[in-house]
């Protein structure tokens, strides 16, 4: 099999579909270019939100599954399940927190990749609309996330039979709430899905790695404003933050998906070394020719539907591991 740098094996060595080179030309010259133009502030920040999503609403909704919402305390989710399916929350769930660089996206842009994770698996999922830069910091969106854990545990849910999952800010959601959750006494869930995450906010060793000028779809100056913004206090940013510098030992274990010249491929890197060294499980995915999120921007391209297959079966694994335990 062919392989990334640092020996890391490629997913689909042989060649890359026309989507995804389609994709992947469109955000070069198009998305990128417009990311770098557009300032990333407080001001810009809803009237970007608000194109976004008013766009994914045009969108036709995703086949085979069936909707209902949910509202908590300040924001909402929305739970989706195979239709027609008869299982409950409690026998096994995937709470998923989609990206948008901690200020975009929400429900209706992560619908289609929530449906396919559902469909694929046979499961709930249940996916959080967390409050997100300017209304509230990084540190807020991730209480939110943890309120939502918290409801699902409270609805008789076990930990034992909830995975989360996220892509890009989201992923950074996903380790961050396990990890939060688990200083707060709670237990942590089955498993930990990261597509293409944001887990260093420090963006020093992305700035040093060739994939800075390789990314075909974000700007890091970008990544640097949000960080401003929503993690640094008197300009410092508190490393603590950032999951990668958390003690990583009594995490679950870890899928992580990303592209192979992502800018963010760097923060999949050291977390899956340092959940190794933690002997937390971790596997790492690198996919070619892709760009940042592919299967959360377009979950039907080939690519997508194959790393989203390998997000289905680390879910039924470690969904079935407690099934299993209880009938041994």
């Amino acid at each position: 099999m062919a392989t990334a740098h640092d020996d890391i094996p490629v997913q689909n060595p042989n060649r890359t579909s026309a989507a995804a080179r389609a994709l992947a030309v469109v955000s070069r010259t198009v998305i990128r270019p417009a990311g770098e133009l557009v300032p990333v502030t407080a001001a810009s920040m809803p009237v970007a939100s608000t194109v976004i999503n008013s766009l994914a609403k045009l969108r036709p909704a995703p086949r085979g599954v069936e909707r209902e919402q949910v509202r908590l305390n300040g924001f909402r989710m929305e739970i989706v399940r195979p239709a027609g399916a008869r299982k409950a929350l409690r026998d096994g769930a995937v709470l998923y927190m989609h990206g948008g660089g901690f200020f975009l996206c929400g429900l209706d842009t992560h619908r289609p990749v929530a449906a396919s994770i559902a469909r694929r698996t046979g499961l709930p999922v249940v996916s959080v609309e967390y409050r997100q830069l300017p209304e509230t910091d990084i540190a807020g969106s991730v209480g939110d996330c943890l309120t939502a854990y918290k409801w699902l545990l409270a609805h008789g849910v076990p930990a034992s039979k909830v995975v989360f999952a996220g892509d890009s800010a989201g992923g950074y959601m996903t380790f961050a709430t396990a990890l939060r959750a688990r200083d707060a006494g709670l237990p942590v869930p089955a498993g930990l899905v990261g597509l293409c995450p944001a887990l260093d906010l420090d963006c020093t060793e992305k700035r040093a790695h060739p994939n800075y000028h390789r990314d075909a779809l974000i700007p890091l100056s970008a990544l640097e404003s949000v960080v401003k913004l929503g993690a640094e206090v008197n300009g410092r940013l508190d490393p603590r933050l950032s999951p990668v510098n958390h003690v990583l030992a009594g995490l679950p274990p870890a899928l992580l998906i990303v592209a192979e010249d992502e800018v963010l491929r760097r923060d999949s890197e050291i977390m899956a070394q340092r959940l190794a060294q933690s002997g937390v499980p971790a596997t790492l995915e690198i996919w070619r020719g892709q760009v940042h999120a592919f299967m959360a921007i377009f979950p039907n391209m080939p690519e997508s539907r194959a790393a989203l297959a390998s997000v289905a079966r680390f879910v039924r694994a470690r969904v079935e591991v407690e099934q299993v335990a209880r009938t041994a």
